[in-house]
């Protein structure tokens, strides 16, 4: 397997595919790269490089007890980047790891990275607050934790259900996509994976959108049942200098997969304009 060693003694696993211009991916929770699949095949068959890697604690990446928050998330892509001397790369992230992107691009991409998409991903922030009154109330993520920390197994069941819109009129439940689901979740860490609830839902990410300077297209489908459209993609979009927002009527938070054909699309216009 490729991997990267980081500075703190974590291997990060990857996927590196094809010699063209990179396309770098950022997987979302609790997942890892292989919930990229129908994005990596397309852009390596259109002559992309692409790079997806394993966040910390997730998938094939080190099993980790510590640094599981976004500053070590970001850390750990600048890593792999560097190792892999990435530049004039587009990086693409959905849902926690919109904000592992965000976090990077801000701190980091500078030289690096050429252009950034967000899939219905995580920032602003989530969570309610006083300055985020639109946000979940902090017991919606109190019982992912008590649920995953009772039977994760069990709790890696149920998500996919409005993860992918199974649970909407007409819809049936496509069993090979929830085992898969199921599958990428149990292959990580528990700590780690409990750990990053808190990052992807209380981390503020106002001040690293407003810095990014490079064009940022934003992805959401109007159905999101896990990142509810209303309080991330449409104030991101604002806080972007140089961003442009398209909404998915009707498509669910797990649009990667479930229209891969429309979101590879309008991903390969975003990225040869």
């Amino acid at each position: 397997m490729s991997t990267v060693r980081t500075k703190d003694g974590v291997d990060i696993f990857y996927k590196d595919w094809g010699a063209g211009r990179p396309i770098v991916f950022h997987h979302g929770w609790p997942l890892s790269a292989d919930d990229w699949d129908a994005q990596m095949l397309f852009f390596l068959n259109k002559g992309f490089r692409v790079i997806a890697h394993d966040r910390r604690g997730h998938g094939r990446s080190t099993q980790t007890a510590s640094r599981n928050d976004m500053d070590g998330y970001a850390a750990d892509v600048a890593a792999l980047v560097e190792a892999l001397d990435l530049r004039d790369a587009i990086h693409v992230g959905h849902s926690t790891g919109g904000g592992e992107l965000t976090r990077y691009v801000a701190k980091y991409g500078k030289g690096r990275v050429a252009k950034a998409v967000l899939i219905g991903a995580v920032p602003p922030i989530m969570v309610k607050t006083l300055k985020n009154p639109g946000g979940l109330p902090i017991e919606v993520f109190d019982g992912f934790r008590a649920q995953l920390a009772a039977n994760r197994s069990a709790f890696y069941r149920q998500v996919p259900i409005p993860f992918y819109g199974f649970n909407r009129d007409g819809a049936s439940v496509d069993e090979a996509l929830r085992a898969n689901w199921w599958r990428q979740g149990m292959m990580g860490g528990a700590k780690a994976q409990y750990d990053s609830i808190k990052a992807f839902s209380e981390t503020d990410f106002t001040e690293d959108l407003k810095a990014i300077e490079v064009p940022v297209l934003v992805m959401h489908g109007d159905d999101d049942q896990i990142v509810p459209i209303a309080d991330s993609a449409l104030l991101s979009a604002k806080l972007l200098k140089n961003s442009s927002l398209k909404v998915y009527k009707g498509f669910p938070h797990g649009m990667c997969t479930t229209h891969a054909e429309t979101i590879n699309a309008d991903l390969l216009a975003f990225i040869e304009s």
